[in-house]
Parts: structure tokens; C-alpha cells; sequence
């Protein structure tokens, strides 16, 4: 099924260039209401929004788009994804609408759709809207009598600071900790340091000062070492990096190192089965995700399942098997007992709960195998497909001739840029960094294929 649009996580792209444009967001609004409009009753969205300049454009857009489509829209302002996704179900909306290009800067941004059910949308779902983008939309435009309403919603930090304190469990407590939080000048700005403060953390916050144009600027969980240097300045006990919509979280030890969404969904995955609550006896990763997770999953007892790249595929093996841990190495952690879509917030505090509880240093608990040698990296394409050329394909067989069974080779287009990442891991590094230099040569030499 070809996609004209949407990508593993939404529309995603340069703001004021196709396809992130003013008229493609009327468009999504429109076919998105078409859509979803069932019944004489009225129908509403809401949409929330990071922190980038262009949101303010592309919201405006999907609100004519909406109403438009007879849709009453309720705006939430600068609120994290997960946050949106919750308060779609919370407020019975027939649709969630979230405008954000995630860990991209702030010329990037994104729509991404959620149901009424809080999930993404499926592939599916995705195709018939880009089929309707395209047809003539003044055929699907409501009554002028049935234009929708558009009005700002009051309280919704609030609903959602309340939903993510009461994810801490009730016999712990952030008291004593000393706590610092990237808030990557994003979404999460103000909610996350405030859930923090009132669950008993001395929080130090950076990164919550949001311009328009800073979001991600060497800051939050893509660029974490500004927050490494501020855990050392106050001897904090933890650090937390969000990303710009704040569904991803990467955590710093107190010695300043960083530790990735593998050890973290490791750590939770070993706590909740010691507790009993894990279901699906192991949890739900991408391909991306280290060896070394793998096997110490297996030595505990437990499986890791894998899936491709993107959030939403592991949500939807997550569902169809009643997983309730899964995720990705970036950070982009679900709890599905708390949550329909990847929440920092939330998962940064099932870590601390772990702290807690077992009274020794982030390093020491965070911190549950030694991960396998990786090596990743980017070539960016400006036509075609490289790995469609015959000399890539080539080269790509002989790799995994090469590596054979003591070694992973994952090589796939990115969903949100026009990159190609290669990654190979192992026991031996010399041999995974040589496979893919010589990987990445070949498909640097054909990157401009039409």
C-alpha cells in the first residue's frame, strides 16, 4: 500500500514546504472530520501542539479544516502527546490531533492522528484519509448551519499532571531526590517539573523556556549532554531528557552517564515480573533494539518480541498479544496499564519508583547488561530509493553473508527523513564498524539514484 503522506508516525516535514503546509492541514481537517463524522450528534477534536513556531500556522489550518467539516474543536495549547492522547478519551472526542515533528528542530513538524480510543491510526485508516485529501473537498464540507465551533479548554495540565502522578506507585514517594529534568523547550515545559515537585522531588528544570525556535536545541533526550553537565553541577541523584512532544525519555545516572530506553524498559520489565504484573510473559521492541537486551530478558525468563521501526507497530503487537511493556531504544517507552501511546513522564517515574524501592544509586540500578557493540549510521537521499539499486542489494548480501549468525544487520529508510540507517551490532566491534563503513560507501555512491 503506497503512502503519498503519511509516514511511521504521522505527516511529518519541513514547515511551509509540501507537505507541511497550511492547505495540506485544511485538508487532513477536512477528510479527518469526513471521516470520522458518524451520526446527526455533534462531533469534536482536540488538538494539542509543541512548542515550534509553526504550530501556531498549521493549527489555525486544521481548525478551518475541521469546522469546516462540522467538527467543534477544542484547543488544548502546548501539551505533551501522550497528554492528548489521554484527553481524547477523557473528553470523548471522536478524534486527537497532535502537531508536532517530535525530536526533529523547529523547522520540522508533524500531524499526528489519534482515534477516539486514544491509539493511532491504523495503516488503513491512513490510506482512506489520503484517498480523501485528494478528492474535491468542497463535496465534503458541512451545511453552513453545521459549521463547527472552535473554543480553548481550561485545566487540561492539570488533568494531566493528576494522571501521571497517580502512574507512581502509592508506597513511593520522590521525597529526598534530587531530580533534574530536560524538558527539551517542548511540550512537556511546564507539566512534567511541575508533576515532579508536587510528587516531593527537588526539581531543577533546564530546557523549559520555549521560543519557538529552541525546541530540541541542544537540549532534551537527542542532545543530553547539557543535562549531564547540570546533574553534576547539583549533585542530582537522577536526570530526565524528554524529547519535544515528551512521549520519549532517556535518563542520566548521577555520574552523568546516559542510559537508553533499553536498559530502562529492562529495568521495568524485571520489576514488574518480580511484582507479577508483566503480561505476555517478556515485553515488545523494534528490530533496533541491542542483543544484549535480548539475552538478558532470556536469562530471566522472560522474551523480547520484535517488530519494525515505529511506536505504533508496537503498540498494535502489544495489543494483539497483551503485552503491557514495550518500546524502542530511543527512549519512546509504552506502558499500556497507563497509557495508549509512549509517555517520558510517566515512564521516567517507574524508574524512580525502582530507585526507590531498592535504595542504590541510578547507576547501579538502571543499569541491567552490558550491551552488545552497535554501530549506527545515516546517509541522506535526495532521489529515489538507494536501497532499490542493484549494487546496494548486492553489497547488502554480502554483508549478512559475512556476519552470519553472530552478528544483526538492519538496514531501512527512516519514516520521518529522507535518510537510510544502517546498523549492524555484535560481539566483535572491529567487524560490525567495518560491514557497515562499507555499507555506507556504497549507498553514499548511489544516493542520488532516481
Amino acid at each position: 500500500m503506497s503512502r503519498r503522506y503519511f509516514g511511521t508516525d504521522g505527516i511529518r516535514g519541513q514547515a511551509n514546504k509540501a507537505p507541511m503546509t497550511p492547505d495540506l492541514a485544511m485538508r487532513v481537517g477536512i477528510a479527518v472530520g469526513n471521516l470520522f463524522r458518524r451520526g446527526d450528534h455533534r462531533h469534536r477534536v482536540v488538538i494539542g501542539k509543541d512548542t515550534r513556531l509553526s504550530g501556531y500556522m498549521i493549527e489555525n489550518a486544521l481548525v478551518a479544516g475541521f469546522t469546516a467539516a462540522g467538527l467543534d474543536v477544542f484547543l488544548l495549547g502546548p501539551i505533551p502527546t501522550p497528554a492528548v492522547a489521554m484527553l481524547t478519551r477523557s473528553l470523548r472526542a471522536d478524534i486527537g490531533v497532535m502537531i508536532s515533528a517530535s525530536h526533529n528542530p523547529y523547522q520540522d513538524n508533524g500531524i499526528k492522528l489519534f482515534g477516539p480510543d486514544g491509539f493511532k491510526l491504523s495503516d488503513e485508516i491512513e490510506h482512506r484519509i489520503e484517498q480523501l485529501m485528494d478528492e474535491d473537498i468542497h463535496l465534503q464540507l458541512a451545511r453552513p448551519d453545521a459549521i463547527g465551533r472552535a473554543k480553548r479548554v481550561d485545566g487540561v495540565h492539570d488533568r494531566y499532571i493528576e494522571f501521571a502522578k497517580r502512574t507512581l506507585p502509592k508506597d513511593i514517594t520522590l521525597s529526598g531526590m534530587r531530580v533534574v529534568i530536560d524538558c527539551a523547550n517542548g511540550a512537556g515545559y511546564k507539566v512534567a517539573p511541575a508533576a515532579l515537585w508536587e510528587l516531593g522531588a527537588d526539581v531543577v528544570a533546564i530546557g523549559e523556556d520555549p521560543n519557538g525556535t529552541n525546541i530540541n536545541l541542544n537540549c532534551g533526550s537527542t542532545h543530553p549532554v547539557a543535562l549531564s553537565r547540570k546533574v553534576h553541577e547539583v549533585r542530582a541523584d537522577i536526570g530526565i531528557a524528554l524529547d519535544g512532544d515528551a512521549d520519549r525519555v532517556l535518563i542520566v545516572d548521577e555520574t552523568g552517564a546516559v542510559i537508553d530506553g533499553d536498559q530502562l524498559m529492562a529495568l521495568i520489565a524485571e520489576s514488574w515480573a518480580t511484582d507479577k504484573i508483566l503480561r505476555g510473559d517478556g515485553i515488545v521492541a523494534t528490530v533496533m533494539s541491542n542483543l544484549g537486551l535480548e539475552r538478558f530478558l532470556g536469562d530471566i525468563g522472560l522474551s523480547l518480541t520484535r517488530t519494525k521501526v515505529g511506536d505504533r507497530y508496537v503498540v498494535e503487537h502489544m495489543r494483539q498479544n497483551d503485552f503491557n511493556v514495550g518500546g524502542e531504544q530511543s527512549g519512546h517507552i509504552v506502558l499500556s496499564d497507563f497509557a495508549t501511546t509512549g509517555d517520558g513522564l510517566v515512564a521516567a517515574l517507574q524508574v524512580m519508583a525502582c530507585v526507590q524501592r531498592m535504595g542504590r544509586p541510578v547507576s547501579e540500578v538502571c543499569r541491567r547488561f552490558e550491551p552488545v557493540p552497535q554501530v549506527l549510521k545515516n546517509v541522506r537521499y535526495s532521489n529515489g530509493n538507494p536501497l532499490d539499486d542493484p549494487q546496494v542489494k548486492t553489497a547488502i548480501n554480502e554483508a549478512e553473508a559475512e556476519l552470519g549468525n553472530s552478528a544483526r544487520l538492519v538496514i531501512r529508510p527512516s519514516g520521518t527523513e529522507p535518510l537510510i540507517r544502517v546498523m549492524a551490532e555484535g560481539d566483535d566491534r572491529s567487524q560490525i564498524e567495518t560491514v557497515v563503513d562499507q555499507l555506507i560507501n556504497v549507498i553514499s555512491a548511489n544516493r542520488n539514484a532516481a
